[in-house]
């Protein structure tokens, strides 16, 4: 379980994250939402030791990580699926996977090979191919399979659907669904409330650094500020019951 308590994160004198808490449980998906600008990159850069942290605790299955290098965090349990897929264009589909396994037991590797296999099938079968001549969806999956060979109890996603088809954005959707349902904590983050909410057990909502609302998705979906903020106004309307008798 990963617990965030009252982090801070700073660039240089500007406080871009001031004070968010969050949890990430076993086998559910948190999605961080808000507008550009609001402190959700940071906040998973910060949490995953990509930034440095000015205050606060950040928790892996109660053992203290916050403020520990990147390498060491995914070491522990915890990997970043970064905004833009970046997978290594030239190299092969397999490659990919193999670097992404870099800090897990060698011994494990044709069994976690298999599991990312079983859940992207097309990757399978494209394993000889390089990862440039993916299509975005397919990448974006290299990106989560590449994730899952450091064998992470704890998955960051930041943006997935960004780029991508529309005919695409379902099934990266579900591929998320699919990877909290093997049992990973999954947080992610999104500008598109449409998109995270599909995918989403639980939200917390961001703005200019704060959380401004935390609470299950279903909740989320129907609460004022946030379908205003993010759904529009037309939204806001299908929310609100039909007067009687007009």
């Amino acid at each position: 379980m990963l617990e965030v308590s009252d982090l801070h994160v700073s660039y240089g004198a500007v406080e871009a994250v001031r004070g968010i808490s969050l949890s990430v449980t076993p086998g559910r998906v948190t999605l961080v939402l808000g507008a550009n600008g609001a402190g959700k990159t940071t906040t998973l850069r910060g949490i995953c030791g990509l930034l440095p942290i000015r205050r606060g605790v950040v928790t892996l299955d109660s053992n203290q990580i916050g403020g520990m290098s990147p390498h060491r965090i995914v070491r522990r349990g915890m990997v970043l699926v970064p905004e833009g897929r970046r997978v290594f264009a030239p190299l092969s589909v397999l490659e990919n996977l193999r670097l992404g396994a870099y800090t897990a037991p060698r011994s494990q590797f044709d069994a976690d090979l298999a599991r990312v296999f079983e859940l992207f099938p097309i990757l399978s079968d494209r394993r000889s191919s390089a990862a440039g001549l993916l299509s975005g969806g397919e990448q974006q999956m290299l990106a989560f399979g590449r994730g899952m060979m450091s064998q992470p109890r704890v998955m960051l996603m930041d943006e997935p659907s960004m780029g991508l088809a529309p005919a695409m954005v379902d099934s990266v959707l579900n591929s998320v669904r699919q990877i909290a349902d093997s049992g990973m904590g999954v947080l992610i983050v999104e500008q598109n409330a449409d998109v995270g909410l599909e995918a989403a057990d639980d939200v917390v909502v961001v703005a200019r650094g704060e959380v401004v609302f935390s609470g299950p998705a279903d909740v989320a979906r129907s609460h004022s500020s946030v379908v205003r903020a993010f759904l529009g106004e037309a939204a806001l309307a299908e929310t609100q019951p039909r007067a009687e008798g007009r």
